[in-house]
C-alpha cells in the first residue's frame, strides 16, 4: 500500500546479476582495498563494511541510456554498474577520435569503429593476449597498447561518498574481475568527498540559496572563489562555501599583492649582508617546513590544509618575521618568501600568482615553473620561536594582571603605576619535586613503550618519595598538566631540561620583549638568583617574570622651535639613564615623534636664570649646551635632582 491507499503492484521478473558474493572474487576485492589509498580512515571503513555485505547485485535494467549487454541485446547495463572501467578506454581515446568528444572525428592512426573488435582491445588491455586477427597495422596497435600500459592504473578517482556503497565497490570488483593476475592495474587511490554546502545550508532554488559557477565567478572572481572552495573542506564530510569567507579571502589576496608591490619598490631600503640573525634563521627554517607541509597536503589531495600551511601559516611567519626583526627585515628572505609563496598558492590561486610572477620579472610562465625545493629544517629553531611568542603572550597577560587594581571593599583602589622595569628569571633545571616527577613519569613512559599508568599508580609512587610528601598536593596537577602537554607535543615534554638555550633566546630578542611590553628595561637572570617563590614557580620553558617601577624625578622639557605645537612636556629621569634612553622615553610619551635622530637634548648655561628668559626668534639655542646622547644620568631623589657625568644640572 501507498501512503496514498493506492495498491502497490510488484512484478518478480527474471534479471541479470552480478554475484558480488562470490568468495573467490570478493577476497581479490579485499586484496585491491588494501593497498588501495582512501586518504581518510572513514572511507576505508565504509569499503570494508560495503564488501562484507555486498552480494548478488542486479545489474541491467530495459529502459534509458546506456550500453546493450552483449549476450541479451533487450538489456541495458544499468548506470552503477556500467562506467567502471571505462577510464582504460581514456588512454587511447585520442588516437581513436582526435580529441572530438562525439566520436565523429576521425583517428589520427587511420583506425575505423568496425576494426575495433573484442580480440584487438584484448591485445590492447592484456600484456598476454596474442597479436589479433585484423587489418590494423601492427605498429599502430603497439601504440594503442604502449598508451594503455603508460597511463594505466588509475592513479586517484575522486567521486562522493554516497557511491562507496555501490559503484566505487563495483569500481573495484570490475578491475580485479579484468585483471585478476595483474595488480599493477588495480585502482591506486580513491577520494570520496561530501557534498556542498553553501553558508552551512543545503542549496536549494526553493530557498534561493543557490549559487552557480558563473555566478561564483562574477562575484568573487575565479581565484577567489577557488580559495574560497579550497577552504571549505577537506574530508568526507560536507564542505562549506561560506560568502564571507570568500569575501575576507579576496582581502587577503589583495593586501598580499600590494605588499609585493611595496617590497619592490622599496627593496632597497631593506637590509642587505649576511642572513644570520636569531629571527632571519628562524624564518628560513619556517618557510622551508611550510614547504615540505604543504607538500604532504597537496600529494594527499587536503585542499584545506594545503591552504592552510601554504597560505595562512606561510603569511603569518612573514607577519612575525616582519614583527620580530627589529633591526629590519633581509632583502633576501623577503624575497625568497615571495617566490616561494607565489609557487605554494598557485595550484589554488593560479590567474593572482601568474601575475605575482610577472611583478617579480621572471619572463616564463609560472605554469612553468618548478615546485620549490625546501632547504634544512631547523626543528629545535623553531621551537625556539614558539617559546620565545609564547613568553611574550605570558609577559603581556602577568603585565596586565600586575596592574588590576588590588580588590577592595570600599572600591576606591587605585591601580598601581605602570612599571618600567622588568626581571626575567629563566630556569636551568626544574625543581627537585618536579625534577624527580618528571624523572619517574620518563621512566614509565620508556619501560611502557610510549604509555603511562594510571593516575593511582603514579599517586602512589610518587607519594613514597621523601623528597614529594610536602608537595603532593601540587605534584598531581603537575603530572595531569605534563600528560596533557604529552599529547600535544610528544615525549620531549619529559625531558629534564630544554633543547636549546632559552636565556640567549630572550636575551636575542631583548629589543622587541622591551617594545613589546612598552617597558624602560628588562633584565635576563638565572632562576637560582631570586628569591624563594622564584626557585620554586621557575622551570624549564616556563620564565617567571617580576615587574617593578624604578624611581626617578620628573624634568621638564621645553621646546622653543617655532611653529611647532609640542610647547612643553614633563619626562622622568632615573639613575643610569643615558640621553638616548631619554630621548626614546621621550618618543613613547609623544607618539608623534618618529625619527629620534632629530631630537636634540640641551641644557641651560643658567640653570637659574635661562627658563626665566624668553627665547629669540632664530636664535632659540642662545644659552643652551647640548647634552651629549651618551650621557650617564645620577639621580638625587631626595633633592629632586638630576646630574650628567659632565655635571650637568637639569632642573626639576
Amino acid at each position: 500500500m501507498s501512503r496514498s491507499a493506492d495498491v502497490c503492484v510488484v512484478a518478480h521478473c527474471d534479471q541479470w546479476y552480478l554475484d558480488y558474493g562470490d568468495a573467490e572474487w570478493k577476497q581479490q576485492a579485499n586484496e585491491a582495498l588494501k593497498s588501495l589509498e582512501t586518504f581518510c580512515d572513514e572511507t576505508r571503513r565504509n569499503f570494508e563494511a560495503t564488501l562484507a555485505w555486498l552480494q548478488e547485485h542486479a545489474c541491467s535494467r530495459t529502459y534509458g541510456l546506456g550500453t546493450r549487454l552483449p549476450w541479451d541485446k533487450q538489456w541495458l547495463i544499468e548506470s552503477l554498474s556500467d562506467s567502471t572501467i571505462y577510464m582504460a578506454y581514456y588512454t587511447v581515446a585520442h588516437l581513436l577520435q582526435g580529441g572530438v568528444l562525439n566520436g565523429q572525428g576521425a583517428s589520427p592512426l587511420g583506425i575505423k569503429p568496425g576494426q575495433m573488435t573484442r580480440e584487438v582491445w584484448d591485445f590492447i588491455f592484456f600484456k598476454t593476449s596474442p597479436f589479433p586477427k585484423t587489418d590494423i597495422p601492427k605498429e599502430c596497435l603497439q601504440k594503442l597498447r604502449r598508451e594503455f600500459e603508460y597511463w594505466y592504473p588509475v592513479d586517484v578517482r575522486v567521486s562522493g561518498k554516497d557511491l562507496v556503497p555501490n559503484h566505487l565497490s563495483y569500481y573495484l570488483y570490475n578491475h580485479v574481475a579484468m585483471w585478476p593476475k595483474d595488480s599493477g592495474k588495480w585502482p591506486q587511490a580513491v577520494r570520496a568527498n561530501g557534498h556542498l554546502l553553501l553558508n552551512s545550508e543545503k542549496m536549494s532554488k526553493s530557498t534561493g540559496n543557490f549559487l552557480t559557477l558563473c555566478q561564483a565567478i562574477d562575484k568573487f572572481s575565479a581565484d577567489g572563489m577557488r580559495l574560497a572552495l579550497a577552504d571549505a573542506g577537506d574530508t568526507v564530510e560536507d564542505a562549506n562555501f561560506v560568502e564571507t569567507m570568500a569575501d575576507a579571502g579576496i582581502l587577503r589576496l589583495y593586501t598580499w599583492v600590494e605588499w609585493v608591490k611595496e617590497m619592490i619598490a622599496n627593496q632597497n631600503n631593506l637590509r642587505t649582508g649576511p642572513a644570520d640573525t636569531f629571527n632571519d634563521r628562524v624564518f628560513a627554517s619556517e618557510m622551508n617546513a611550510g614547504i615540505l607541509k604543504t607538500e604532504q597536503h597537496y600529494d594527499r589531495m587536503m585542499y584545506k590544509e594545503a591552504l592552510k600551511c601554504g597560505f595562512f601559516e606561510y603569511q603569518a611567519a612573514k607577519d612575525k618575521y616582519r614583527e620580530l626583526a627589529i633591526e629590519g627585515m633581509h632583502r633576501d628572505l623577503v624575497f625568497q618568501f615571495i617566490e616561494k609563496q607565489t609557487l605554494l598558492l598557485a595550484p589554488i590561486c593560479p590567474h593572482l600568482c601568474e601575475y605575482t610572477w610577472g611583478l617579480l620579472g621572471k619572463t616564463g610562465s609560472l605554469m612553468k615553473a618548478s615546485w620549490p625545493a625546501a632547504g634544512p629544517v631547523d626543528e629545535v629553531l623553531i621551537r625556539s620561536s614558539q617559546y620565545l611568542m609564547e613568553t611574550a603572550h605570558d609577559l603581556r597577560l602577568r603585565l596586565k594582571a600586575y596592574l588590576q587594581p588590588p580588590k577592595s571593599k570600599k572600591g576606591d583602589t587605585k591601580p598601581p603605576a605602570k612599571p618600567s622595569h622588568c626581571n626575567i628569571y629563566v630556569a636551568k633545571s626544574y625543581p627537585p619535586w618536579q625534577h624527580s616527577a618528571l624523572s619517574l613519569l620518563g621512566k614509565h613512559y620508556k619501560d611502557n613503550k610510549g604509555a603511562l599508568p594510571d593516575n593511582k599508580v603514579i599517586a602512589t609512587e610518587l607519594g613514597a618519595l621523601p623528597e614529594l610528601k610536602k608537595y603532593m598536593k601540587r605534584a598531581m596537577p603537575f603530572v595531569a598538566m605534563i600528560k596533557e602537554n604529552l599529547e600535544k607535543n610528544g615525549p620531549r615534554v619529559l625531558d629534564l631540561e630544554l633543547e636549546f638555550d632559552e636565556r640567549t633566546v630572550v636575551m636575542e630578542n631583548l629589543v622587541y620583549l622591551t617594545n613589546s611590553l612598552e617597558l624602560e628595561q628588562i633584565d635576563v637572570l638565572f632562576a637560582t638568583e631570586g628569591d624563594d617563590k622564584v626557585k620554586e614557580d621557575c622551570c624549564p620553558g616556563k620564565p617567571f617574570s617580576v615587574f617593578r617601577s624604578e624611581p626617578g624625578v620628573c624634568v621638564s622639557l621645553v621646546n622653543p622651535q617655532p611653529f611647532n605645537g609640542q610647547f612643553s612636556t614633563k619626562v622622568e629621569i632615573r639613575q643610569g639613564d643615558s640621553g638616548d634612553s631619554i630621548i626614546r622615553r621621550l618618543a613613547k610619551i609623544n607618539r608623534l615623534i618618529k625619527d629620534l635622530s632629530r631630537v636634540k637634548l640641551m641644557r641651560y648655561e643658567d640653570p637659574v636664570q635661562g627658563p626665566r628668559q624668553v627665547p629669540i626668534l632664530g636664535r632659540e639655542e642662545q644659552g643652551k649646551l647640548p647634552v651629549s646622547n651618551k650621557s650617564v644620568f645620577n639621580v638625587n631623589l631626595q633633592e629632586k635632582k638630576a646630574h650628567s657625568a659632565v655635571n650637568d644640572l637639569l632642573k626639576v
